[in-house]
């Protein structure tokens, strides 16, 4: 409707009517230059909603990749600790038969057949319990220790310096840190 009354306009008086369509011109590229200038503020917005949005993603990835990492070492370390117990377990039930094999080739004997079935079968416990990886300690003569010794008796003794052992009644067991079974021992003064 404008172009038809500028038409008119134009027919009537065409010098005074041209200024005027240049304003219209003018102002129809203002505006159209406006919306163009929007298009990219619109496109950097959501350029920036778009990163943002990536880097949200990135960082929940990486929490997820780092839980996972963390879950898995822990599944490692117990499983790990299972097997040590397991173990730990099954070497404290074999302690009572290396306790009377202990025993019984300390006593004094006649048959040496006796004697040598006895020391052959407390080698093969120590062999299987070395491969188990169990060490046995409290020894005469060892630095008393609690995390590591029980002990029942004190005595006077000259021979020993103080918080050394100077009689062991039960020897120990541990597989690598963890103690099986503490040294039952006397501790001198």
């Amino acid at each position: 409707m404008c172009s038809t009354i500028m038409a008119k306009e134009t027919k009537q008086n065409p010098q005074a009517q041209e200024p005027e369509e240049q304003e219209v011109e003018e102002v129809e590229a203002a505006v159209e230059t406006a919306e163009t200038a929007q298009e990219p503020e619109n496109t950097d917005a959501q350029r920036q909603q778009l990163e943002q949005q990536l880097q949200e993603e990135q960082d929940k990835y990486l929490r997820l990749l780092a839980e996972y990492d963390n879950f898995r070492k822990r599944s490692q370390k117990e499983k790990d600790n299972l097997y040590t117990d397991i173990r730990v377990e099954t070497v404290a039930k074999f302690l009572p038969v290396y306790d009377n094999l202990e025993r019984a080739l300390n006593q004094p004997t006649a048959d040496e057949a006796y004697k040598k079935g006895v020391e052959m079968t407390m080698t093969g416990l120590m062999e299987v319990l070395e491969k188990l990886g169990v060490e046995s300690f409290g020894n005469v003569g060892d630095t008393f220790d609690p995390n590591m010794h029980n002990a029942v008796m004190h005595c006077e003794d000259e021979n020993f310096p103080e918080n050394v052992l100077c009689e062991v009644f039960q020897k120990g067991f541990r597989i690598g840190e963890k103690v099986v079974r503490f040294a039952m021992v006397r501790v001198a003064n």
